[in-house]
């Protein structure tokens, strides 16, 4: 096989696949090679963030996700109820009744929360149908055994043969071949812990308590919907973390750490075994080989932030890749990916880390997850986290006075009824117009249809102009447009190119 492409993805996990449909919405050609078989059904993250769930507002895929959320809801029946997601610290649950849901940074997203208990697999699955749509098909039971930059393109060698592609991406998991291949070294912190992650058919549940249940062997989780098991143990990490867990793997950790001889009498679907491996590449970029998602970051699975991290990844190399492929931009463009995103990944390896330290089972830990539930008890401290945990606080660092440049795209309802979300389902550049004269419209016009103008009734902010990954590039409260050109310019090409 010899096949020449634009971009082509290595890893058909939730980064891979978004990737690539922000590519094919771009007008790049691209391929999606997948070593596995078929999709992979382990239980990973169990809920999306809310930039995340703003990616699929803004490809038209919230109302899937939507339902996805209504119907874990209703698995978990009263456990969850009306109540909004909030998650927890290092086994330290968050209140919903002491957030307060009425700040600014919480309230501008609201409409996030209704998609946001997606689990991992049914994301792969809205992202797949997605793709197709699309028309990129997913090349299955292909791994990847070379590669060669030749600074024109790269030569992949794989188990299918060789292809020829202009760029690669690297989406394939913390033991990425292409990161290897490439050469790119991956610096951080080895592993201390092991846990288990599971859905059981419990003989005696009984025996468990609900919620995080901590001992001098590590941490237990059980709920809050039947048979959810998490385990903590540190134990020095797994001797061998590829080894497939068995129910005996997992029923011996639950009994060591709870203290008690329970029984496991089945696992329903496949679990998956962590540890706190922390590590972050020391370049995104090489030459035509970049790194995204777990390829480029890992971390302990709290909280589901390594998806969304990567979901990050994709957004922001997906539309710049796409733009340099397209002839509109120029290639140093490409650099501003690793620029953007290293300091959010290395946030997030921290934020991970911490929690390491108030999970163990020690005496030590144990006053200090006393002090942190104390604080975390607090409204202030119960919003503090949430807003952390759930990424409303996250931003670029871009030139800019206006409150919203660096954000993600928030909740901006317009006069006719729709949110200025709703109008990026094509992937390009949304430039926001309330000037009573149509100003901004006039300015951006040289730009063409990389830039959808959305014209609206005066309010405030008067003008925004949003990247197609949701970050704000440039907004104002005036009606004098200083700034926007240059924004453009940076952002979306030479007019008229």
């Amino acid at each position: 096989m010899f096949v020449t492409n634009d971009v082509t993805v290595v890893g058909a996990g939730p980064v891979g696949l978004l990737l690539a449909a922000e590519l094919a919405l771009s007008g790049a050609t691209v391929r999606v090679l997948e070593r596995r078989d078929e999709p992979d059904k382990a239980m990973k993250a169990q809920s999306i963030n809310v930039p995340t769930a703003g990616v699929l507002d803004r490809r038209g895929l919230l109302p899937a996700a939507e339902q996805v959320h209504r119907e874990v809801v209703e698995r978990m029946g009263s456990v969850v109820g009306a109540s909004r997601f909030t998650g927890h610290f290092a086994g330290v649950v968050l209140d919903p009744g002491k957030v307060d849901w009425a700040d600014p940074d919480l309230a501008a997203y609201a409409s996030a929360d209704r998609a946001r208990l997606v689990p991992q697999p049914q994301l792969v699955s809205l992202l797949t149908g997605h793709l197709a749509r699309l028309g990129v098909q997913v090349r299955r039971g292909v791994e990847v055994t070379s590669l060669e930059d030749t600074g024109d393109g790269v030569l992949v060698g794989t188990s299918a043969g060789t292809i020829r592609t202009g760029w690669l991406v690297g989406c394939d998991g913390g033991h990425s071949t292409v990161r290897r291949l490439a050469g790119i070294d991956f610096p951080g912190t080895d592993p201390e812990m092991t846990g288990y992650q599971a859905i059981a058919d419990i003989a005696d549940p009984g025996q468990l308590a609900d919620g995080w249940t901590w001992s001098e062997r590590g941490a237990y989780r059980y709920g809050p919907q039947p048979g959810r098991i998490a385990t903590v143990e540190f134990d020095g990490g797994p001797a061998d973390r590829s080894a497939r867990v068995t129910l005996e793997d997992v029923q011996a950790s639950l009994r060591r750490v709870s203290g008690t001889d329970v029984t496991l009498t089945a696992l329903r679907g496949e679990p998956t075994r962590w540890t706190d491996n922390t590590r972050q590449a020391a370049t995104y970029r090489s030459g035509r080989v970049f790194l995204a998602g777990d390829a480029a970051h890992v971390h302990p699975p709290f909280g589901g932030q390594g998806l969304n991290l990567g979901v990050g990844d994709a957004v922001n190399l997906g539309w710049k890749l796409g733009a340099v492929i397209a002839g509109w931009a120029p290639e140093d463009l490409l650099d501003t990916y690793d620029a953007e995103r290293r300091p959010l990944g290395a946030w997030v390896l921290d934020w991970t880390r911490a929690q390491i330290g108030v999970l163990r089972g020690d005496p030590k830990s144990a006053a200090l997850r006393q002090v942190v539930a104390d604080l975390l008890g607090t409204r202030d401290g119960t919003t503090y986290a949430v807003k952390m945990i759930s990424g409303v606080t996250q931003r670029t660092d871009l030139p800019g006075d206006h409150p919203l440049v660096g954000r993600f795209l928030p909740d901006l309802a317009l006069a006719d009824g729709t949110r200025l979300a709703d109008h990026a389902h094509g992937g390009g550049f949304l430039l926001l117009d309330r000037t009573p004269d149509g100003a901004f419209t006039r300015l951006a016009a040289p730009w063409g249809k990389r830039v959808t103008v959305v014209a609206d009734d005066q309010a405030t902010p008067v003008g925004v102009l949003v990247r197609p990954d949701g970050v704000i590039a440039w907004a104002t409260g005036a009606t004098g447009a200083d700034g926007l050109e240059t924004a453009l310019r940076r952002w979306a090409g030479a007019p008229g190119s």
